[in-house]
């Protein structure tokens, strides 16, 4: 049970209110993503004066209960008083001010078909809800803050809040989705008796936690459990319904079809009512209307109370023993005391650390509780919540031992802050950049008019090298151990690299590509035309496993020559497939996508074999699957470091500019500047709702393909990929361009027809397909696959049906990771990316690139995209994730504990901020020479040096008058014998830039 946490802003003339209002009393699952106007939520929710919402007060620990009617509610929602409508500390009329934050209580379908079909389970389900909603809202009343003080720096404690719960039975799509939702009113009382809002950025990074309650109820409660067992059910390694798995699939299809009849029918409104937005009423109608096409004897509108023998029959449809009652089994649980409770820490580092990647490996203690919380819930117990808290808590304490603390010297930190990390994490950096270290032998490049005279021989007439290409070719073809090579999406990496293998040829020696994916390797073996393969294809070669240990943690080992390989019996003679010389250059192509684990076997074979390293890719594009940074690691030590920067793909060159300026802005207003332009130009679609992005996308897909273009069609999730591929195949299967005849099963149960676009998402050697690699289904025989490569009708594979349901889905839409490396005609970006998502899918089409944001105003959309644009600092080294920490730790409000009450403690508390001060100059510091060394440069930071070295200055100076006053009073305390001051903590040494340690590192 788990779901995600929203955040209602207030908008332009307070609409927030009224969506807010029209959504609790009139809305459907999801309409909350409208932007409706304030008549028209007025109108909606006028008629129903008689409806009451119940409000639940948390005040130290103790729950209680009211009812709201629709004007207190839009009292309560505006952060007034419900009765009295006074408000609530300090108006925020600010458009993007929150009013209350949504937290949705979603169970696997399954329960929902289970309360749908027996009275019994629908009753439990309830309780169920009703624990998990009781926990969840002590959890935040415990762990939340406000916040007070100059800059918020103080860590206001809770004395109430507010919580409104919403209770829904159905999707939008009228499929049963029992779920409820959460409305924290931003609104909170201190202990302090004042009025202010919640930290929000707490909540949110709070919410990892409270979902793995959600898990932990769904899995390991008593009273559940004992009535899924009397009633005949069991839960499988997913948390489904067992018994009802089978049934969840062809309802979410249903599902999909059901969107794409609204779709049509929101569209044909719109076209006939062009200006304006349909009201809830109208939506509603749509909604029943839409579930009820191709239904046989069906009424166009649907009865409510008709609903649940509908929904009934379409199971007894799927399968008419789903609604047969089923005799009753028993409960079988792992009693607490014979759990591995140090193997549940391991699971739950891992789980903390693979959640980790976007923030180089940090989590914290919300993470690794969360990460504890999900171990015990899978682990088979069955106890009550009460009896679970001493296991989770011990677990915890077992993980922080395989963990390095990153504030170690900073005492008690609040718990959201990323502070901490896996060991083996930290290990693998560490490990990393020493042998990366010994690789680093400078060398000479090749002379540039050598470059210039191959390139003339290997390029077609009309293809020339710019200077960037020119300098990388010479790096590649030279002897630098090292070379790194980064440069946006369209620079041109490929045509530089064709004329490096020649500039190689030519000195007798070799150039071997390897690539992320197999995909990606074919890619460039074709375009390159030298000796290309996936890196863990060369690096299996040269001895390499990997596998994942009980804990679920990754674990690579070697095999010596003549050792038996355990995966396939054989006794392991060495390389033959891939055997490399010192003098070859191996080029790492989409680079940044290498994940730590496998750099660092490579740079074992490369140290080995004496072969060098050159890295080429953009570490700002799709980020590796692991833990990033090794391109970054790489590219600090490299003695050859070439920036491309000029960008051929595009059409049109003012967008090429643009691309460069959208890859990496130096602040949010230069990311709302480029945002602007991107606007200016019609590449910033604004639509109201997630459902209206979603009709854009499969618009696009058939507008551009009715030229004959491609067009890729890039999502924030996986299952949003799903919505909008099964929505463009049943609008292809109304249209007649696809047929039912034939059909195969593919992965997650997808009906896949021929004519469709897919991915096969493994590598089949005996079928010759890729990861990841695109097709177009040509026939569905009675035991395989035919398929046909996207763009290349002569490239024929053949994969088994057992593949196809294993490791193939549909493929017109796809996540950022489905994309990279391909160029299409046109790209249009859903809503949600983040900055690597957002650059990806704007450099894919050739011809036209536009992002999709949910927005009420021009003014938000382009705050939406520049928001996206943003990224954090790279954290390549323990170093770098020490000052990340510190600095994301020197902006939360902390504690206020004891004020200074004499000179020595205001001393000592100025020494702490300037200490973290120091740190995060050095941060920033840092940042600037690792992006000036990826560039082949120098940074200025004379501005961020002038003011070190006077804060510096100034350390030291207090320092020694802090130092001599502590010696001063511990003389006066031998002669007086007086109780001894409280002791002095070691803030570290503190010295120039040269220094080995300390702030001063």
């Amino acid at each position: 049970m788990r779901g995600g946490l929203e955040r209602w802003k207030r908008g332009v003339e307070s609409a927030g209110v009224r969506q807010a209002m029209a959504y609790a009393f009139k809305g459907s699952c999801d309409s909350h993503l409208r932007s409706v106007t304030g008549v028209e939520a007025l109108a909606a929710y006028a008629d129903s004066s008689r409806a009451r919402v119940t409000r639940y007060t948390v005040e130290q620990g103790r729950i209680a209960a009211d009812a709201l009617d629709p004007d207190e509610l839009r009292r309560w929602v505006d952060g007034h008083d419900p009765h009295t409508d006074a408000p609530r500390g300090r108006e925020l009329r600010s458009p993007q001010a929150d009013l209350i934050l949504d937290g949705t209580i979603n169970a696997p379908k399954s329960y929902s078909v289970a309360a749908l079909i027996n009275d019994d389970l629908a009753a439990e389900f309830e309780t169920l809800q009703d624990r998990l909603r009781t926990r969840i809202m002590t959890t935040w009343h415990r762990e939340l803050n406000a916040r007070r003080g100059s800059g918020g720096s103080i860590r206001e404690r809770l004395h109430r809040i507010e919580v409104v719960e919403l209770q829904h039975r159905r999707s939008r799509a009228l499929d049963p989705h029992i779920h409820r939702h959460l409305w924290l009113n931003v609104k909170v009382l201190g202990e302090d008796g004042k009025w202010s809002n919640v930290d929000s950025r707490v909540a949110m990074k709070l919410h990892t936690l409270v979902n793995a309650e959600g898990e932990l109820a769904a899995r390991t409660d008593p009273q559940w459990l004992e009535a899924l067992a009397r009633n005949g059910y069991s839960l499988n390694g997913d948390g489904e319904i067992a018994e009802l798995a089978s049934a969840v699939r062809p309802l979410s299809r249903r599902s999909n079809q059901i969107e794409a009849n609204r779709a049509k029918l929101l569209l044909g409104w719109r076209s006939e009512h062009p200006g304006q937005e349909p009201d809830h009423d109208v939506l509603q109608h749509m909604d029943r209307l839409a579930w009820a096409t191709n239904r046989p004897n069906k009424p166009g509108v649907v009865d409510e109370e008709q609903w649940e023998q509908l929904v009934r029959d379409e199971l007894r449809a799927i399968d008419p023993a789903l609604l047969i009652a089923r005799q009753p089994t028993r409960t079988s649980a792992t009693a607490i005391g014979a759990l591995d409770r140090d193997l549940l820490a391991a699971r739950a580092i891992v789980d903390a650390d693979s959640r980790s990647t976007a923030c180089g490996g940090r989590f914290s203690s919300y993470d690794l509780r969360a990460g504890a919380t999900r171990a015990v819930a899978a682990s088979g117990i069955v106890a009550p919540r009460e009896n679970t808290q001493e296991l989770i808590n011990d677990v915890v304490a077992r993980g922080l031992v395989h963990t390095v603390d990153l504030l170690d010297q900073e005492g008690d930190r609040p718990g959201h802050i990323k502070g901490y990390m896996a060991a083996s994490t930290a290990r693998l950096k560490v490990e990393l950049a020493a042998r990366f270290d010994t690789l680093t032998h400078g060398g000479e490049r090749v002379d540039h008019e050598d470059i210039l005279d191959i390139s003339r021989d290997t390029l077609p007439h009309d293809v020339t090298l710019d200077a960037g290409q020119s300098d990388a070719a010479a790096a590649i073809a030279g002897t630098d151990r090292l070379v790194s090579v980064t440069g946006p999406a369209g620079a041109g990496k490929t045509t530089m690299l064709r004329v490096a293998r020649t500039a190689l040829e030519r000195q007798g020696r070799h150039l071997v590509v390897v690539a992320p994916t197999k995909k990606a390797a074919s890619v460039a073996a074709r375009e390159i035309g030298a000796t290309a393969l996936s890196l863990h294809a060369l690096l299996a070669d040269h001895g390499w496993r990997w596998g994942r240990d009980e804990g679920g943690g990754e674990v690579w080992t070697r095999l010596e020559v003549g050792e038996t390989d355990a995966s396939t019996g054989a006794v392991y003679t060495g390389p033959r497939r891939f055997l490399l010389r010192p003098s070859d250059r191996v080029v790492v192509d989409e680079a940044g996508m290498v994940d730590l684990h496998t750099a660092n076997a490579l740079a074992v074979v490369a140290a080995e074999t004496g072969a060098g390293i050159a890295m080429v890719g953009d570490h700002l594009q799709a980020m590796p699957v692991g833990h990033a940074g090794a391109m970054a690691c790489m590219t600090r030590r490299a003695t050859a470091v070439v920036e491309l920067t000029a960008v051929h793909r595009f059409r049109d060159p003012e967008y090429a500019a643009l691309t460069l300026r959208m890859r990496e802005p130096d602040s949010h207003e230069e990311a709302l500047a480029v945002a602007g332009q991107l606007d200016e130009r019609g590449s910033i679609h604004r639509v109201a709702d997630a459902a209206q992005a979603r009709e854009v996308m499969v618009e696009a897909y058939f507008r551009w393909a009715a030229t004959r273009a491609r067009v890729a069609l890039v999502t924030s999730t996986n299952e949003e990929a799903d919505a909008i591929n099964e929505a463009i195949q049943e609008r292809r299967v109304e249209m007649g361009q696809l047929h039912e005849e034939r059909l195969a099963i593919g992965q997650g149960e997808q009906r896949l027809l021929e004519g469709d676009v897919v991915q096969t998402r493994r590598n089949d050697r005996d079928a010759n397909v890729e990861n990841r690699a695109l097709w177009t289904i040509r026939s569905i025989g009675g035991s395989d696959v035919e398929l046909v490569a996207l763009g290349d009708s002569a490239d024929r594979r053949h994969v088994s049906l057992e593949y196809a349901a294993e490791h193939m889905h549909l493929a017109y839409a796809s996540t950022v990771h489905g994309i990279q490396g391909e160029t299409t005609d046109a790209s249009v970006v859903g809503p949600g990316v983040d900055a690597s998502g957002l650059y990806v899918g704007m450099t894919r089409g050739r011809a036209h690139n536009e992002a999709i944001a949910i927005a009420r105003t021009p003014a938000a959309a382009r705050d939406q995209v520049a928001a996206s644009m943003m990224r954090g600092s790279q954290e390549v080294s323990i170093d770098d994730s020490r000052r990340a920490a510190r600095t994301e730790l020197g902006r939360a409000a902390r504690d206020l504990g004891t004020p200074p009450t004499t000179a020595l403690e205001a001393q000592q508390e100025w020494l702490s901020q300037a200490a973290r001060t120091l740190l995060d100059i050095d941060q920033r510091t840092a940042d600037a020479a690792a992006r000036a060394h990826g560039r082949g440069g120098a940074a200025d930071t004379t501005d961020l040096d002038h003011a070190r070295e006077r804060l510096l200055a100034r350390y030291q100076l207090v320092t020694r008058q802090y130092e001599e006053a502590i010696q001063h009073a511990g003389n006066a305390a031998e002669r007086t014998r007086p109780e001894r001051s409280r002791p002095v903590h070691d803030m570290g040494a503190v010295n120039g830039p040269a220094s080995g340690g300390g702030i001063g590192r």
